[in-house]
């Protein structure tokens, strides 16, 4: 059968004005840094430098916490739930207006398709805002507080970290309930992605969000660390490793400090004989290969009944030879570049133990890009559960499958992880889904489709993936307090 190739599709460049250098956002103002330092934050589909951004230092984040502090009391957290959700829905309306801008910066500074930053993340970014504008003069009828209790209030100052794998649609994740709940923001974004989250802060400007309620601080590790440690925040909420989820739980104990961690995940994708087959393969794919598989959630180990086992497979090395790997700013390309060096240099050194162990590396043929970070899909079988590969997570575009028998064996299979974040279950039986649904010790399960989100569904995790949740109405939890004002 005859194939057509796909002509170049390449999104313009030009409707983004990316600045040669960002400062802090601060009181509603972009300020210098005290120290002065800064770094690059680079393209890494081309390692191309593509602006300076301010290290800040810890009397930066002070200085930033003392800003939503002032507009805490003087005046947000003082403001009617009605006229809150009047400023997330201009936000929410700014971003949507904006979208194109947003979704080429995005893929320019993290390295996914364009397409996924035009259909998923932006789109998904501006919902929560218009959702939970929709909360914000409605949070007394919500049943957030106890029998008896007083009525919600907000935390108060909350300091928020988050990853490079979805930079807009984390800052969303975490912004748009703490400003509907009635509180202010430090945000620090991830220093290989922070520009993003500056033009967001355009968005707060263009928006007459009041001076301080939401601060963006740029940094890298130290800065995440002065910001999550300082006396002045109220509430941590941190997307990210396991490891440095820990290292905030230590930080914070015997504090007076809330906190939601949202941590690393290695999810199973269970295949039973009886699900649609098709079907099941472009859910593996989404499940693994979207955002280059660098999402908490992925799919990354393929749990697949043995009798279904080779038809699976079959149909997914199929299916990934047509996937299309190169530049993100194609609109054709299905997988884009790996965000950093590092996580590049961790993906390929948990490949080469996965196949040093015994497990058998398969890889469609593509030829990736001579400059940036590059990794191709890839498929390993003869997975064993002790294998690495199937116990830490990778986050790349990396999948372990397994097989079982039964499903008390996919159960067993499934939950023996760390982790506890997500977890996907096919087929045709919905007794089985249910059955399995309660089983399985995972945050979200997903019945035959995965990496579906809505900002009316509470996502988080069990075990080492972190507490918590994050959207809906049980995600305002954590935003409110029942107390004494501060």
């Amino acid at each position: 059968m005859a194939t057509f190739e796909y002509a170049p599709a390449p999104e313009s460049r030009t409707v983004v004005d990316i600045h040669s250098s960002y400062g802090l956002f601060i009181g509603g103002q972009f300020v210098e840094g005290s120290a002065g330092t800064s770094f690059k934050t680079i393209s890494p589909a081309t390692e191309e430098v593509l602006a300076d951004i301010t290290q800040a230092s810890a009397a930066d984040v002070d200085r930033a916490v003392r800003a939503a502090r002032t507009a805490y009391r003087g005046v947000w957290g003082r403001m009617s739930g009605t006229d809150r959700g009047k400023y997330l829905f201009r936000i929410a309306r700014i971003m949507q207006e904006r979208a194109r801008e947003f979704a080429v910066l995005e893929t320019l500074d993290n390295g996914k398709p364009i397409k996924e930053s035009r259909d998923v993340d932006i789109p998904l970014a501006a919902a929560h805002f218009f959702y939970h504008a929709g909360w914000a003069d409605k949070l007394e009828y919500a049943g957030l507080a106890p029998a008896g209790g007083g009525p919600p209030r907000p935390v108060g100052v909350v300091g928020q970290v988050i990853p490079w794998n979805f930079p807009l649609l984390m800052l969303a994740w975490k912004i748009a309930p703490a400003l509907a709940c009635g509180n202010t923001v430090v945000l620090k974004p991830a220093e290989t992605t922070p520009l993003t989250a500056l033009l967001f802060a355009e968005v707060c400007q263009q928006a007459d969000l009041p001076p301080g309620v939401v601060n963006i601080v740029t940094g890298a590790g130290e800065t995440g660390r002065a910001l999550v440690e300082h006396a002045g925040i109220d509430k941590v909420a941190f997307t990210g490793s396991t490891d440095v989820g820990r290292a905030i739980a230590r930080s914070i104990a015997g504090t007076r400090t809330r906190a939601t961690l949202e941590l690393g995940g290695k999810a199973a994708n269970i295949v039973f004989d009886d699900a649609p087959i098709d079907q099941a393969v472009e859910g593996i794919v989404n499940g693994i290969f979207f955002n280059q598989g660098h999402v908490c959630c992925a799919g990354s180990r393929l749990l697949v009944q043995e009798s279904a086992h080779d038809e699976v497979v079959s149909k997914l090395k199929r299916r990934l030879a047509t996937i299309r790997v190169g530049d993100p700013m194609d609109k054709n390309t299905d997988l884009g570049a790996i965000n950093s060096a590092a996580q590049l240099a961790r993906i390929r050194e948990l490949s080469d133990i996965g196949e040093a162990e015994g497990a058998e590396r398969w890889s469609p043929p593509c030829d990736l890009p001579g400059r940036g970070f590059w990794f191709p899909p890839t498929v390993f079988t003869n997975v064993a559960q002790t294998h690495r590969i199937a116990q830490e997570e990778v986050f790349g575009p990396v999948l372990s499958v397994l097989t079982f028998r039964t499903p008390q064996e996919a159960v067993a299979k499934a939950n023996n992880t760390p982790y506890g974040l997500s977890a996907g279950v096919w087929s045709d039986k919905g007794s089985r889904i249910l059955w399995m649904a309660d089983q399985l010790r995972a945050g979200v399960v997903w019945a035959n489709t995965f990496n579906k989100f809505d900002p009316t569904s509470p996502f988080g995790g069990y075990k080492e993936s972190g507490y918590g949740r994050e959207g809906g109405l049980h995600g305002l939890e954590s935003y409110v307090t029942t107390g004494a004002g501060q």
